[in-house]
């Protein structure tokens, strides 16, 4: 039986408080038999809530598509969540880390959707071009701790990201290395083959699960294939860059609550 509508409510509500006042809450105490659709219903109040303050949707996001991701925060099956305009930061520009509450940042593939999806497309017929990326991201729960559940209601640790300069998919994007830097020191090394094995199927991974939800890429938006390392802890003043293969780099520099 569905989560009561109240009870969606009540903690998106919970949860918005949380991202807007950077104040970390206790983990949610979901009523019997709450399920993962009922952790999508809340992540789609609480994003109605943005989108009700202006905000705009311009994707997705996939989460937990590497190994390091699930023995990190201690889950292991593949989630997605939303996008919006605000969570964009301009490429080697500014991460307002002092408005977080556990700022980490990850580097990513980024994929740009040429039409919309539709279920049994397939990677090269809808994604019309590829970019490095760097995803923010930032618990609303204490100690950064949660269940499946709860991650997903929290629209999966979503804060911001930068996307790279966009280029045509080269003909691979299985193995690519991946760097991680952090004041010009390598912190995290990978590959996308950390993502899913291929972050080409994360794509699939996006139809498919949204899909459920009632939701579809659409023309224009774009993908977060997942990270390809673990996520590191965000300090205000750092300098970051993703390196990945044959794709270039995305920057950002995270500012503290006094500018710094």
């Amino acid at each position: 039986m569905p989560l009561p509508q109240a009870e969606v409510s009540s903690l998106a509500a919970q949860l918005d408080e949380a991202a807007r006042t950077a104040t970390a809450m206790p983990q949610p105490r979901w009523s019997p038999g709450a399920d993962t659709d009922d952790a999508y219903a809340v992540q789609a109040a609480l994003t109605e809530r943005r989108l009700a303050r202006g905000e705009r949707l311009v994707g997705l996001k996939m989460g937990l598509t590497s190994r390091a991701k699930m023995v990190q925060v201690g889950v292991s099956e593949v989630i997605w969540g939303r996008l919006t305009d605000r969570m964009r930061i301009p490429d080697g520009g500014p991460a307002d880390v002092g408005a977080l509450i556990h700022p980490r940042v990850e580097p990513e593939v980024a994929f740009l959707i040429g039409r919309d999806a539709r279920p049994g497309d397939d990677f090269a017929s809808v994604v019309t071009a590829v970019a490095p990326a760097l995803e923010l991201i930032d618990s609303r729960y204490a100690d950064f701790r949660f269940s499946l559940p709860d991650v997903i209601a929290d629209n999966t640790s979503a804060a911001g990201f930068v996307i790279g300069p966009w280029q045509p998919p080269p003909a691979g994007l299985a193995n690519l290395g991946v760097l991680l830097e952090i004041d010009g020191r390598v912190v995290q090394t990978g590959s996308t083959a950390a993502i899913l094995g291929d972050p080409r199927r994360a794509f699939d991974e996006a139809v498919r699960l949204a899909g459920r939800q009632g939701v579809r890429l659409r023309e224009g938006w774009l993908l977060l294939a997942g990270a390809a390392t673990a996520a590191v802890p965000l300090a205000p003043g750092s300098q970051v860059r993703a390196v990945v293969e044959e794709l270039g780099t995305a920057a950002l520099w995270a500012k503290g609550a006094d500018g710094a």
